[in-house]
């Protein structure tokens, strides 16, 4: 069992890897939160708040911090956090894990509509709707802002960060959300198209249920392909597995 397994966080997921590993006797666990959100989760183990200066400064904690092992628990959309752990974990040989949860997949009855990237999204929705839901996270609403004719409702866990679409309505919530609260918000706004991440969870997926309740387009965000060589495992069991951890 690696000794000192250093976890980037700031998911669900990662908090609950945390858990599992600090119950391992020996096992030293630090969590790393990139500090973006005011109010972070409560986290098992050691926890350090800040960037690491690239993929350079993080190959340096690893050798200062006698790190064994490495696990990628990000976000799906942290790419450049992703790159850096990659090349991090070949330039030191530390063993490295990527820890995403499954990603969504539509059924029969819902109106995807894939794309690369929150441009492709922003070039699309002017042939979809007039009223957005836009669940994309606070960050990269540029790519929206000159969509003047439309009305954005904008949904967070922080306040969003400029530029923004000219008519934007700002919503602050952390998920958990219900299918019966998202349906109600979809029709309490007169929203007529939905746009996200492919976040992949449970926390968030109820809007998914609800827009295909109402019929309602989906613009989903596809996810960032994964750095060369780099395969991803969905849960605990598997980072525990991969680490050569035995099973309680």
């Amino acid at each position: 069992m690696p000794p000192h397994v250093l976890i980037l966080g700031g998911t669900t997921e990662a908090r609950e890897l945390a858990a599992v590993l600090t119950a391992f006797p020996g096992v030293r666990v630090t969590t790393s939160l990139a500090g973006r959100v005011s109010r972070p989760g409560t986290v098992t183990g050691e926890v350090r708040i800040g960037g690491f200066g690239g993929a350079e400064g993080l190959a340096r904690w690893l050798r200062e911090e006698r790190v064994d092992a490495l696990v990628d628990a990000t976000h799906p959309f942290a790419a450049g956090i992703t790159a850096n752990a990659a090349r991090a974990a070949a330039a030191t040989g530390v063993p490295a894990v990527v820890l995403r949860r499954l990603g969504w997949e539509p059924g029969p009855e819902d109106r995807w509509h894939p794309v690369p990237s929150l441009d492709a999204a922003a070039d699309l929705l002017p042939s979809l709707g007039r009223r957005v839901f836009l669940t994309t996270g606070r960050l990269g609403l540029a790519a929206f802002a000159h969509l003047t004719d439309l009305h954005f409702v904008v949904r967070s866990v922080e306040p969003p960060e400029p530029p923004l679409p000219p008519r934007t309505e700002v919503l602050l919530a952390r998920g958990p959300f219900t299918v019966d609260d998202e349906t109600a918000l979809l029709s309490a706004h007169c929203v007529d198209v939905l746009v996200t991440k492919d976040s992949g969870g449970s926390a968030t997926s109820a809007k998914l249920t609800a827009a295909r309740q109402l019929a309602l387009p989906v613009v989903v965000v596809r996810r960032p392909a994964l750095p060369e060589g780099v395969t991803a495992v969905p849960d605990a069991a598997g980072v525990l597995e991969r680490l050569g951890f035995s099973p309680r």
